[in-house]
């Protein structure tokens, strides 16, 4: 049976990751996950606002004080002064490369260009394998246009790509008017891999103190249904690796995306419901499956059901939505 696989060129024992998420955030967690048998771990994001926060607090202390006498200098904060968030991520990063034998890849949140994007090269610097790069934005001006959105994602991809030189892959939302168009626009502009889809938590509202609050719940199996029709369209039609993420809470789910033309499928609220052994009963199901139909190798079965496979690709476009409304 062979299971190992490549995502962002590197080496996997399998296709199923640990994507970021609470249990990846300490050393801890990261040795639990391996020990589950993640074939790759991406870590909790490092927040472009963290980063934003120790800039501004280093330039306040260092120029406290510069105005008053000639011994001002002694003014000046030791470097251990710093705020401590974005320098406790490299010491994570550096500390699970160290100790885990599995590919670490650091995840780097944020929506400007300017002001943390040279923390991509730190990363890179600390050991990491490869990077993920989350572009959480929410357009909520509205005056702001479409295009001006899709600059925006390609603008930040090229700072971070003009940083390093280990893979990037961007997690991207479905919320583009044509995603395939978009999704090329990144690959041509240096993606090396594509993460489908970011979960953008809406807000709900408190009825009892009248507040807007936040919510988070752990993705479900249905979610999958959207990352799976963009994935099996784009398979085999965009020069990057694809990565699906959401929805995954038995092996049945990461089937379906291996089918449709995942080459890795990450999840993190399996792990957080089940604990992160998790991961080995997955792997099992997947291998399960494959020997009940007569697969050997994971490669024969990964985008077997993708748009250009199938034998009626208008399944994945409005011919099926007409089919889904006259069988209910």
């Amino acid at each position: 049976m062979k299971l190992d696989t490549t995502y962002l060129g590197l080496p996997l024992k399998h296709p199923i990751v640990a994507s970021a998420g609470p249990i990846s955030q300490t050393l801890d967690g990261i040795r639990q996950l391996e020990d589950g048998n993640a074939a790759a771990i991406v870590l909790s994001s490092l927040f472009e606002e963290q980063i934003r926060s120790e800039n501004e607090l280093a330039e306040q202390r260092l120029s406290a004080g510069t105005d008053s006498f000639g011994e001002s200098l002694s003014y000046f904060p030791d470097v251990a002064e710093r705020a401590a968030g974005p320098e406790d991520y490299l010491n994570l990063v550096r500390n699970a490369v160290e100790v885990t034998d599995v590919p670490i890849i650091a995840s780097l949140n944020g929506m400007t260009n300017e002001g943390w994007v040279d923390y991509a090269r730190l990363l890179q610097d600390a050991g990491a394998d490869a990077l993920e790069l989350n572009v959480y934005y929410i357009p909520a001006d509205v005056d702001t246009m479409g295009a001006d959105v899709e600059q925006r994602y390609v603008e930040v991809l090229d700072a971070v790509k003009a940083e390093v030189t280990i893979p990037v892959a961007i997690k991207l939302g479905p919320y583009f008017s044509a995603f395939g168009s978009m999704a090329r626009i990144l690959v041509d502009a240096g993606a090396d891999g594509l993460v489908l889809f970011n979960r953008f938590y809406q807000p709900d509202i408190d009825l009892d103190t009248l507040s807007i609050t936040p919510s988070l719940d752990l993705s479900e199996p249905n979610e999958i249904r959207l990352p799976l029709l963009w994935i099996g369209v784009l398979a085999g039609r965009v020069d990057a690796s694809i990565a699906a993420t959401s929805g995954v809470r038995t092996s049945e789910q990461v089937i379906k995306y291996l089918l449709a033309g995942a080459d890795v499928v990450m999840t993190t609220s399996s792990l957080l419901r089940n604990g992160p052994r998790h991961m080995a009963d997955l792997v099992r199901g997947l291998a399960q499956w494959m020997v009940d139909k007569g697969y050997d190798d994971v490669g024969q079965l990964r985008g077997a059901m993708s748009q250009r496979q199938v034998q009626d690709p208008a399944a994945f476009e409005r011919a099926n939505y007409i089919k889904v409304l006259q069988s209910y």
